[in-house]
């Protein structure tokens, strides 16, 4: 497993938290605007620039955001 920096991984867990959060409660602006908004910081993360991510590294993040149930 590849290792994330922490506000990479804070951001992906916090983006999986608010998508449950939207689908439970559909047409939540405030809520659709914090997806968007953590969509952008994840997508355009800095980690990103140093390496192109491949289609396994998006998945591990995504299942790194899944697996954290804490938060939601």
């Amino acid at each position: 497993m590849r290792s994330f920096p922490v506000d990479l991984a804070r951001a992906q867990q916090e983006w999986s938290a608010t998508y449950r959060q939207l689908a439970a409660r559909p047409g939540r602006t405030e809520l659709r605007r914090r997806l968007y908004r953590l969509s952008a910081e994840v997508f355009f993360h800095p980690y990103w620039g140093q390496r192109r991510p491949s289609p396994a590294a998006w998945r591990e993040l995504r299942d790194l955001g899944w697996s954290d149930r804490a938060g939601s």
